[in-house]
C-alpha cells in the first residue's frame, strides 16, 4: 500500500496564528477580486471574520498587507500591498518544501 503524508503548516506570532492556508487564500482572492466581501464569499467565510483575519495579519506583519479604500465615486475596494503578496509567494514556497521533506523522509520509512 503506497501512503501519503497529509501536513498544515501555519506561522505564530506573540499573539497567536499569523499566517496559514486560509488566511494566505483570502488574500490571494482578494487581490484577485480587490473585494474583502468577494474573497470571503468564495471562501464561504464571514465578512466579519475575513476582516478580523486580516486586521489580525497587518497588526503581527512588518509591513500592511492589505490597503483599504472607502467607497465614494470609485467604489472603494481592498487592495494587496507588495508586501501581502510576498506573503502569499513566500507561504506558498514554505509550505511546497515542507511538503517535499515530509514525502522524502516517508520513502525512506517502512510502515
Amino acid at each position: 500500500m503506497k501512503y501519503k503524508v497529509k501536513n498544515r503548516i501555519w506561522l505564530e506570532g506573540d499573539n497567536g496564528t499569523f499566517l496559514g492556508n486560509g488566511r494566505i487564500e483570502l488574500l490571494y482572492h482578494i487581490h484577485h477580486t480587490g473585494s474583502i466581501k468577494k474573497a470571503a464569499k468564495k471562501l464561504k467565510m464571514s465578512y466579519r471574520k475575513a476582516w478580523s483575519l486580516l486586521d489580525s495579519m497587518n497588526k503581527q506583519a512588518k509591513e500592511v498587507y492589505l490597503i483599504k479604500s472607502s467607497g465614494g465615486s470609485g467604489g472603494g475596494g481592498t487592495e494587496v500591498t507588495e508586501a501581502g503578496l510576498r506573503a502569499i509567494e513566500n507561504f506558498k514556497k514554505l509550505d511546497q518544501k515542507c511538503q517535499h521533506f515530509l514525502n522524502e523522509e516517508l520513502k525512506k520509512m517502512d510502515f
